[in-house]
């Protein structure tokens, strides 16, 4: 148990060095990729993510959703990859190669979908290569570029919230 709050205390303070030396860097690149991070124990639909994808023209393999849960759930058989706080280490390494995977990926857009400040989701958030970050409102403003305040539940406010800022920033082609 003290263990544990020690490797927590660890993580801790890693993820407020990555915040901490995080440059931002916004400009007009246009938005071909989209990586999405979600708490499966809040919100576990994830054909609204592949409506969401379609309705911003991202092509189907150019997005990529991770899920995470508190406790390892089985019968998650069409999401593998689904991670759990079994798959960090200490100062914030990553025990998982697909979790480790989609944090080297340069998505041009991800969005941390979740409500629940859970240390994990945070790391993931701040460890992830993306170069534009938009999430749900948190108490630490650091970890996304754009923070649009909607509830879980309403999805559909902030599928239109992400389309309106996105072409607000010109990150979407010209084609809708």
């Amino acid at each position: 148990m003290i263990l544990k709050g020690f490797k927590e205390k660890s993580n801790k303070k890693y993820l407020n060095k990555l915040l901490s030396e995080r440059n931002i860097n916004v400009n007009a690149d246009k938005v071909i990729s989209l990586g999405v991070i979600l708490n499966i124990d809040e919100f576990d639909d994830f054909e609204k993510f592949r409506g969401l994808a379609d309705y911003i023209n991202i092509r189907p393999n150019k997005l990529k959703i991770i899920a995470y849960s508190s406790n390892k759930k089985e019968g998650l058989h069409s999401w593998d990859e689904c991670f759990n706080p079994k798959d960090f280490g200490w100062k914030g390494v990553v025990k998982n190669t697909e979790l480790q995977t989609f944090l080297d990926s340069e998505f041009d857009v991800l969005i941390s979908y979740y409500d629940n400040e859970l240390l994990e989701l945070k790391l993931i958030t701040a460890k992830s290569k993306a170069k534009f970050k938009i999430g749900i409102l948190q108490s630490d403003e650091r970890l996304n570029d754009l923070i649009i305040k909607t509830h879980l539940k309403q999805f559909e406010l902030f599928k239109e919230e992400v389309f309106k800022y996105l072409t607000i920033f010109k990150k979407l082609s010209s084609n809708e």
